[in-house]
Order: structure tokens, then sequence, then C-alpha cells
């Protein structure tokens, strides 16, 4: 059985979809320990690459992943992580972090949704998730 492949940084980028409408909900990346607690807890697990640790998503909005199926792409260096969505997946507060429609300059034309929660009150004491 083929494993993953990781990057020269240890790492595998992931696209995150909601597993009933395939929505794009953001993109992220998981070392092996991630990767492993993934699977593990079938809670979705990354590892911040700015912050140089793992993180849950949720662990301080509340706003989980609970993972239902995860896809390799034909080289096995990418991950699609199909999951069950609670709350907003974007720590700006909207549902998806893909929200800004670009124009042909491609310089941001409009925000394709309303935030569907306020971040400063769901963060107000915690980094983001």
């Amino acid at each position: 059985m083929m494993q993953v492949k990781w990057n020269e940084q240890g790492l595998i980028p992931v696209v995150v979809q909601d597993a009933k409408n395939n929505e794009v909900l953001m993109v992220a990346y998981m070392n092996e320990e991630a990767f492993k607690r993934t699977l593990e807890t079938k809670v979705a697990c990354f590892y911040s690459r700015s912050r140089n640790k793992l993180w849950i998503k949720g662990e301080s909005s509340g706003h989980t992943q609970k993972v239902v199926e995860i896809l390799t792409d034909c080289d096995n260096d990418t991950l699609i992580v199909k999951v069950e969505q609670v709350g907003g997946a974007c720590h700006l507060g909207y549902r998806t972090c893909f929200v800004h429609r670009l124009d042909k300059t491609g310089n941001i034309a409009e925000v394709t949704q309303k935030k569907i929660f306020n971040p400063d009150q769901v963060y107000k004491s915690h980094g983001n998730s």
C-alpha cells in the first residue's frame, strides 16, 4: 500500500471540503503527527507553519471539523479531507476561506459571502483556528 509523500519540510497540503456538497472550505498542511492524530480521532488536526505547532480545527473557536473521508491524489502528495463542518471554517468569520472574487486584474472585486460569526467575539483571548 502506498503511503503519503511528505514534502521537503515534512508536510503535505490538505484541501478541506464539506462532505455533503464538496464545497472547498480551506487549505492547510499536515505533518506526520497531525495526519496520525486526524486518522485516530476523526477530528481535523493540522500543522501551523506560522506558529510551528499542531492545531486541532476548532480548538479555540468551537468550529470543528469531523472527518468523514480522506483521499489522496494520484501522486500521493496532496490530500482531500472531507468533513462535517460545524460553524465557519474561516478565521475571518466566513463559512469558507474562499470568499474573495477577483477581477481580471487580480484585485479583489467583491466578497461572495456574509460572515456567519464575529471573529472578535469568538477569538477574544485565543489564537486563530
